[in-house]
């Protein structure tokens, strides 16, 4: 039944449809830094940045910004094909789950706290959100196998009861800072990409990189425990090993991506669900059409969201909170034969 419907949903060649996104994906990365309200040429660039404004502009602002979109899209949405394979229930994501709640509180109470360290050169802020994602992450999936039978309707619950304590801690850890901590956490809990120079990109990678390729290694396995854990277990997968490096590699990469960008929401739904429509379910093809749609995605959103009120800039996270919160009742409402595939 399984390979049916993944043969089934496959509309256009995985081939064609991979190339399209590699070619949307690498346009993308070269002509976003271009848009601004300040006008960028080509020769431009190539003035020293001591001299050129428009230089500096281009590589210390613009290029390190849609660096982190890239990263931090492509890393998203695979963590949400992730966990739509592990969990069998196509609304399951980092955001609805409340993992990204859970690395931002872990991001919250550093700032709160006012530590000052770094591990092996990273970022503390981002080993705090690697810590609550991972916390938030063991937590709904403890809950829901609490019950004994595992459900989506108990996986949904758990995440959303897990996603408002968190919030809840959130706005109580906001509340108690002082004036500076309070807005720049209500600031950071928009989501945003604005960055100067690579050190944001820097502290992101090593989280990102590692998340993603071990996602991109367990592409097979996906397939398996999307026909649910008897059959995987059946047909030889340790559904235990595969299940904490899918968790150990969703909270590396979602817990970086929160530390650096803020809780970016409803990426792990969007991208997935598009990619799924024209490539089928096969997640060998889906997995990576989805990682460079998302990154394309939120790399546009971004550019949208500096550019379409210039000189005022919109978070990037409230420009995809507003597309994700249609599109998520779509996919809930009129998607039934999308959601039937799942049950």
């Amino acid at each position: 039944m399984w390979r049916r419907a993944m043969t089934k949903q496959r509309i256009l060649s995985p081939w064609l449809v991979l190339a399209f996104f590699t070619l949307a994906f690498l346009l993308t990365a070269v002509l976003c830094p271009f848009a601004g309200m300040n006008r960028i040429s080509i020769s431009d660039i190539f003035q020293p940045m001591d001299t050129s404004m428009e230089s500096a502009l281009f590589w210390q602002i613009r290029v390190p910004r849609v660096l982190l979109a890239l990263l931090g899209g492509g890393a998203l949405s695979l963590c949400g094909v992730a966990f739509q394979a592990l969990f069998r229930n196509p609304l399951a994501a980092p955001y609805t789950l409340g993992v990204s709640s859970g690395a931002g509180l872990g991001a919250a109470i550093y700032v709160r706290l006012g530590l000052s360290v770094a591990v092996l050169g990273i970022d503390g802020v981002a080993c705090a959100a690697f810590l609550g994602a991972a916390a938030s992450m063991g937590l709904v999936y403890g809950l829901t196998r609490s019950r004994g039978a595992f459900s989506s309707s108990s996986l949904l619950l758990a995440g959303v009861a897990v996603s408002f304590s968190c919030s809840s801690l959130i706005l109580f850890i906001q509340y108690t800072a002082n004036m500076y901590d309070s807005f720049r956490l209500l600031r950071w809990m928009m989501g945003g990409l604005g960055a100067v120079g690579y050190g944001d990109v820097l502290t992101l990678l090593p989280f990102v990189g590692v998340g993603i390729a071990g996602l991109l290694c367990l592409v097979r396995e996906f397939n398996l425990l999307a026909t649910g854990e008897d059959i995987a277990r059946a047909r030889g997968l340790d559904v235990v090993r595969a299940q904490q490096v899918i968790f150990l590699c969703v909270s590396l990469a979602v817990g970086g991506v929160v530390a650096v960008c803020g809780p970016i929401g409803f990426i792990g739904i969007i991208a997935p669900h598009i990619c799924r429509l024209l490539i089928g379910h096969d997640h060998r093809w889906l997995a990576p059409a989805a990682t460079l749609f998302g990154a394309t995605f939120l790399a546009l959103s971004d550019t949208i969201a500096r550019t379409a009120f210039a000189p005022v800039e919109i978070p990037v996270g409230v420009l995809t909170a507003m597309l994700g919160g249609p599109f998520f009742l779509w996919l809930l409402v009129w998607r039934k034969g999308a959601m039937a595939w799942w049950e």
